[in-house]
């Protein structure tokens, strides 16, 4: 039996009680428990006053040089300070409610003490104190995760239990060829580096090996999903017609970019061919996205064949349609909306006019996955800003035809390497061209004592008949003070700007359909200044909005400063993005400059990975991504990148199955049922 099926109680020490703690943590086998990695290490290297940094948490040694005193203070509340001498400097260390120590702490005693380092006052406050002089073996201790009676020092002995009984059974999924070609230490090397770390070198080379591996097979499923995706039996073969797609263009009044050309090649290409399409458009705001999506669904209702269009909203839904049917209907072709409110007859019209196939392209929100929806021939799914919907939903719509290809859509500017990466199973086509004459949004940043005078700039674009955003300050620690903010900026704007103009509010806590109000209220421009947290919807369309005001911009990504920017400059008059900040930071003040130098949204979402952790780039957990162990897919980017040709690689040389070196990463893969539907031979 191998330590990835063997139950954790077979480890000396966890009965059936810790065994059932370590389950409620997600350590169910010995191979889960050896898995289980420390989330930090302490560093116990002694170190001088001259290299600790400030706040570090640090360990030195020296003399006691004077008699320790105690002082009192509250209720049972002391605090016991001495000195002592570090290569030359006078340290002075603190402890709190250790009075217990004085009788022990004599002048002239060696002592190692561990704690928080002061660099401006030579202070060192306490957490631990060892007499003499204590260098240890290997500094470094792993400080693991623990939960209730599962402490750090439990499982370091579990860990160790572990490694003694079955270490030498740690199998290496890697073949040699590739540990070689990265110089890679083995598994159960690295695993061991990793619990019992020598120095920081030896751990961040365990972590190397643990992250390639973890991406690697990441990749190859991906690669395997990919692969069944495409071969399913029954993919849908239209024969698009240039002609249709030509005949659609030609009705436009602007010509489409080469990057809108591309993707409308690419996409036709998968709709022709007898696999079935999983295809993801990215593309900045405003590069055109809708433009496309309607190019291949005239192509798709040509060649005989229902095209579908989900939107996250209603509002966002009814400009797709107004867009759409207004580009579409030149052509013969018949749209209908289907949102939650078509009710009634209404909604029974057009239920009956798709299952008979009298509608060719149906556009709506998540009410085209209810179950009276029938579709008479769905050939072509779309989803906009698909991380919006769940991945059952899509499924649903995905099952109202037979084998349908599926079209993604997101305005969110990811790296192009890193969604080709992230989104393994799908293939990727980028806008990365804007549409010519589209106005460049101005954008500034302003300290905030300027607001008074960025709020009569306001006044003066709405006097003359514009309107504006102005984004509330994020607070992180709670969506309800984030609330209470936007509400006390509404009262104070509706103060300022009474009798010139009317102030909408906008916040999560509002249900959908007072939002839909506000949103429509604003898009119908009866309100002429928009308050909000950053829930206003991406891709909504108010092409009478000129000024986008963000207040503590410096608390938000670029990817989402670059989100909430797009919400102006949509229409043919001049635009503003105000970035109202005071960074504290270095990270702050580059955010707000790279800002104000570019309006590309891929080049921002790559220094976005340079300054900012997976978490923050993507937004949370909405993204999809899986939960490595060790493995941060912004960080480790290069090494993900990596693992993908890798992936490519074996899967063309189709070795996996033949080759006994990657019999244990086909094992792997095997296992997490990543081959069901692939045919290896």
């Amino acid at each position: 039996m191998s330590i990835g099926t063997l139950d954790v109680t077979a480890i000396k020490g966890v009965g059936e009680e810790s065994g059932k703690l370590l389950n409620k943590m997600g350590i169910f086998t010995v191979g889960d428990l050896l898995e289980y990695f420390p989330f930090r290490y302490e560093d116990y290297a002694l170190k001088q006053p001259t290299e600790a940094a400030h706040d570090e948490r640090v360990t030195m040694a020296g003399k006691i040089q004077n008699e320790a005193s105690v002082r009192y203070y509250g209720k049972n509340k002391n605090r016991l300070t001495f000195r002592i001498e570090v290569d030359g400097v006078l340290v002075t260390a603190t402890f709190f409610n250790r009075s217990f120590l004085k009788s022990k702490l004599q002048p002239g005693m060696d002592v190692t003490v561990t704690g928080k380092w002061d660099a401006h006052r030579l202070t060192i406050t306490g957490s631990e104190l060892k007499f003499g002089i204590v260098e240890r073996e290997g500094n470094l201790e792993p400080v693991y995760h623990s939960s209730g009676k599962v402490t750090s020092k439990a499982l370091q002995k579990w860990i160790a239990a572990a490694f003694s009984a079955y270490g030498s059974q740690i199998e290496d999924p890697l073949p040699e060829s590739i540990r070689k070609r990265y110089k890679l230490m083995g598994k159960g090397e690295a695993l061991r580096h990793l619990h019992y770390p020598l120095n920081r070198e030896a751990t961040k080379q365990a972590r190397r090996r643990y992250v390639y591996e973890e991406l690697l097979l990441f990749q190859l499923k991906m690669r395997a999903f990919k692969e069944a995706i495409r071969n399913q039996q029954g993919g849908r073969q239209l024969d698009v017609k240039e002609d249709d797609i030509a005949a659609f263009t030609s009705l436009l009044p602007f010509p489409l970019t080469g990057a809108q050309q591309r993707a409308v090649a690419d996409i036709v290409s998968d709709i022709r061919s007898p696999l079935r399409m999983n295809r993801l458009l990215q593309g900045d705001v405003g590069s055109g996205k809708t433009a496309v999506a309607a190019a291949c669904m005239a192509g798709v209702v040509g060649a005989g064949g229902q095209c579908a269009l989900m939107a996250p909203t209603e509002i966002l839904a009814e400009q797709h349609a107004t867009t759409i049917e207004a580009w579409l209907e030149p052509l013969g072709l018949k749209t209908a909306l289907l949102v939650g409110s078509v009710k009634g007859k209404k909604r029974r019209e057009v239920l009956e006019q798709i299952a008979k196939g009298e509608v060719d392209i149906v556009i709506g929100t998540h009410a085209l996955i209810q179950e009276d929806v029938v579709f008479s021939t769905l050939s072509l799914v779309i989803t906009d800003e698909q991380h919006r919907f769940g991945v059952e939903q899509r499924r649903i719509l995905r099952d109202k035809g037979e084998h349908p290809d599926v079209l993604f859509m997101t305005a969110t500017p990811i790296p192009r390497t890193l969604a080709i990466s992230v989104f393994g199973d799908m293939d990727v086509s980028v806008l990365d061209e804007m549409p010519a004459g589209r106005k460049p949004i101005e954008t500034y940043w302003v300290q905030q004592e300027m607001l008074e005078r960025v709020l009569e700039f306001v006044r003066k674009e709405v006097k003359k008949g514009r309107q504006a955003y102005v984004i509330c300050p994020l607070i992180e620690e709670s969506e309800k003070l984030d609330v209470q903010n936007a509400i006390d900026f509404h009262s104070m704007l509706t103060a300022h700007f009474q009798g010139d103009a009317q102030v909408g509010l906008m916040h999560g806590r509002l249900q959908a359909a007072e939002k839909e109000a506000v949103m429509t209220a604003f898009a119908r421009n009866e309100l002429h200044i928009l308050v909000s947290t950053t829930v206003v919807e991406v891709g909504v369309n108010v092409p009478n909005a000129t000024v986008m005001v963000i207040y503590d911009a410096d608390r938000f990504g670029l990817a989402q400063l670059h989100q909430l920017r797009g919400r102006v400059g949509r229409g043919d008059e001049k635009s503003y993005c105000i970035l109202v900040a005071q960074p504290k930071t270095e990270v702050g003040k580059e955010r707000m400059r790279i800002m104000t130098e570019t309006s590309d949204g891929f080049v921002l979402s790559e220094r976005d990975l340079e300054l900012r952790g997976p978490g923050d780039f993507f937004g949370s957990k909405q993204s999809g991504l899986p939960d490595f162990k060790l493995a941060d897919v912004v960080h480790d980017y290069r090494t993900l990148e990596a693992a993908r040709q890798d992936a490519d690689r074996i899967f063309k040389a189709n070795v996996l199955k033949t080759d006994p070196e990657y019999r244990l990463l086909y094992d792997y893969l095997k296992k997490t049922g990543a081959f069901d539907e692939v045919k290896l031979d």
